[in-house]
C-alpha cells in the first residue's frame, strides 16, 4: 500500500488535498527508523500558499458534506472502522517503524482510537438533542451545526490514536478537517488518508498537510479555519492556543505532563510493581500519561525492590521500544547524569543496553530508576519523556499530595492503596484531570473524555467524548410558536 509513495527508496510524505496527492513547497527532513537509525521517509513543509490551496479544496465540499444526514456520515466512518481492523497489522508495523514503539503497543493505540471512532459512529443514536414545549403553544429545540473548516495538529508519539481523537468527532458533525501530522511520524498519515478515501469519504472532506512550525502558524492564521486542536508539548500548546485565539478561532490545545504515582505501604504487593513498571516504560515512556515520579510513602521498599528486579530483566525490542530520535535519547541520557550529580541514586541504569548488531544504531534506553530524588531537582520537575522513574521519599500522604500539587502540569495522578479513605483523599486533593486508583495509566474509556488541567491544557472542555462533539460544533437554539394565544406571557 505504501509502495505508491516510494521514491528513490524513501517514502515521500505528501499532502492529500481534494482527494489528490500533492508535493508540498519545500523539502524538510528525513524520518529515521528509531530501531535501526536508517532513513525510511522524506518529509516536506507546507507553507501559507499550500494551506490556502487546502482550505479552498475543503470549502468546495464542506456544505455538501454538512447536508448529508448524520447517519450517512456515520456509515462512512463505520466503513473506515472496518478498514482499520482489516489493516491492523500494516498500520501497527508502520507506526512501530516510524516512532519506535513495539508493534503490540502500536496496535493497542489503534484499538483505543477505534473506541473514539465508535463513539462518533454512535452519535445518531446517542445525541441528546431534543425539542420540548416550554410555554403555551411554544417549543424550544437544539440543532447541532458544524463550524465549517477545522484543523488538528497531532504529535509524534501516537501517529494514529491522537488523530482518531479528533477526526471522527469533527467529521460526524459535518466539518471538513485539515490534519497536520508530526513531521517526525508522517508515514501513518498517508495510510489513514487512503483508508478514509477507500471507505467512501468524499474528496476534500479530509485534508493532510505535512510540515512543521511554519505550517502550524499558517493553519492558525488562515481566516477560513474556524477551530484548531493540538496535542504536544506545553510550550507549543500555549503558543498555538494564543496564536489561534488571537485570530478569533476556537482552540483546545493539550500540553505536557509530569504525572505522579503515590505508593502507600498497604498497596497490593502482587500487582503494584507490574502496574508501575508498565506505566513508566510503556511506549518507552513517550506518552503524556506515563508516570515519571513515584511518591513513596513510608515503608514501601518491598514493592520498590520488586520493581527494580523486574526492570533489570527488560530487553530492548522485546519488552521496550526505542526512543523516537537520537536527539531525544541524548537529552534523556544527559538527564540521568544530571540527576546523579544532584544526589539521586541510580537503582537501575538504562543506559547500559545490549542489542543485536542490526539495531545497534537505534535509539535505545532501558528502564531507569532513580531513588532519593529531591523534589526540587531537575528529574523531579521537568518532563523527561522517556522510561525514567524518579522516586521521592515521603513521610506521609499529606507530604506526597503537597509535592504533587506543586507540579505545574495537571494531566494524571494515581495512588496504589487498599484503603478506600486514602483513595478518596487522593481523588479529591490531587491536582490532575485524570485520577487512577490502583491504575497506573488512568486513561478514561469512552464515553468518558480525555483531558488534563493546569499547564496540561489550554482552552475549555475535553478532546474526546461529549466534550469533543461540543468543541467541533455549535448548538443552534430554535424557539417556535405556531398556535397564537390571546393571553400574554413573556414569550408573546
Amino acid at each position: 500500500m505504501l509502495s505508491r509513495f516510494v521514491s528513490q527508496e524513501l517514502i515521500d510524505c505528501l499532502n492529500f488535498v481534494g482527494g489528490n496527492w500533492l508535493k508540498p513547497s519545500e523539502e524538510l527532513s528525513q524520518i529515521k527508523n528509531p530501531h535501526t537509525g536508517k532513513a525510511i521517509a522524506r518529509t516536506y513543509r507546507s507553507n501559507a500558499q499550500d494551506i490556502h490551496k487546502a482550505v479552498v479544496a475543503a470549502k468546495a465540499v464542506q456544505k455538501d458534506w454538512a447536508q448529508m444526514s448524520v447517519r450517512e456520515r456515520a456509515h462512512i466512518l463505520n466503513q473506515f472502522r472496518g478498514w482499520i481492523l482489516e489493516n491492523l497489522t500494516l498500520l501497527s508495523q508502520t507506526i512501530s517503524d516510524e516512532c519506535g514503539k513495539l508493534p503490540k503497543e502500536a496496535q493497542d493505540g489503534l484499538l483505543k482510537g477505534i473506541e473514539i471512532l465508535e463513539f462518533a459512529i454512535s452519535l445518531p443514536c446517542s445525541e441528546k438533542l431534543y425539542k420540548i414545549p416550554v410555554s403555551r403553544g411554544v417549543s424550544c429545540e437544539y440543532k447541532r451545526e458544524p463550524l465549517g473548516i477545522v484543523a488538528g495538529i497531532t504529535p509524534s508519539n501516537f501517529p494514529a490514536m491522537v488523530p482518531l481523537w479528533m477526526i471522527p468527532n469533527a467529521l460526524i458533525v459535518g466539518n471538513c478537517f485539515i490534519w497536520k501530522p508530526s513531521e517526525k511520524t508522517s508515514i501513518t498519515s498517508l495510510l489513514i488518508a487512503e483508508g478514509l478515501k477507500k471507505s467512501g469519504l468524499p474528496d476534500g472532506v479530509l485534508t493532510v498537510v505535512q510540515g512543521d512550525k511554519v505550517t502550524v502558524e499558517a493553519l492558525c492564521e488562515h481566516e477560513d479555519i474556524k477551530a484548531v486542536a493540538f496535542v504536544g508539548s506545553t510550550p507549543v500548546a500555549k503558543d498555538v492556543y494564543k496564536r489561534a485565539t488571537a485570530q478569533g478561532k476556537r482552540a483546545l490545545t493539550l500540553g505536557g505532563a509530569k504525572n505522579h504515582i503515590i505508593l502507600m505501604p498497604d498497596a497490593d504487593k502482587e500487582t503494584t510493581a507490574d502496574a508501575i513498571l508498565a506505566s513508566f516504560t510503556g511506549c518507552a515512556g513517550q506518552r503524556c500519561m506515563a508516570a515519571s515520579v513515584l511518591l513513596a510513602v513510608g515503608e514501601v521498599d518491598l514493592i520498590i525492590n520488586s520493581l527494580v528486579d523486574k526492570a533489570k530483566e527488560f530487553q530492548p525490542k522485546v519488552n521496550i521500544g526505542a526512543v523516537i530520535t537520537k536527539e531525544s535519547l541524548n537529552k534523556l541520557t544527559t538527564a540521568i547524569g544530571t540527576a546523579q550529580k544532584e544526589g539521586a541514586k541510580i537503582l537501575v541504569d538504562g543506559r547500559k543496553v545490549t542489542i543485536a548488531k542490526e539495531y545497534e544504531n537505534g535509539n535505545w534506553l532501558n528502564p531507569t530508576i532513580l531513588d532519593n530524588v529531591s523534589p526540587q531537582s531537575f528529574a523531579a520537575k521537568e518532563e523527561l519523556f522517556g522510561p525514567i522513574l524518579s522516586i521521592i521519599r515521603c513521610k506521609n500522604l499529606e507530604e506526597a499530595i503537597a509535592i504533587e500539587n506543586k507540579n505545574p502540569y495537571g494531566n494524571a495522578a494515581s495512588v496504589f492503596t487498599t484503603r478506600g479513605d486514602v483513595a478518596e483523599f487522593v481523588s479529591e486533593n490531587a491536582s490532575a484531570g485524570m485520577i487512577g486508583i490502583n491504575v497506573g495509566i488512568p486513561v478514561p474509556r469512552e464515553p468518558f473524555s480525555f483531558g488534563g488541567i493546569n499547564a496540561s491544557k489550554f482552552g475549555h472542555g475535553d478532546i474526546t467524548g461529549e466534550g469533543g462533539i461540543e468543541f467541533w460544533s455549535n448548538r443552534k437554539k430554535i424557539t417556535t410558536k405556531w398556535i397564537q394565544q390571546k393571553s400574554k406571557n413573556w414569550m408573546s
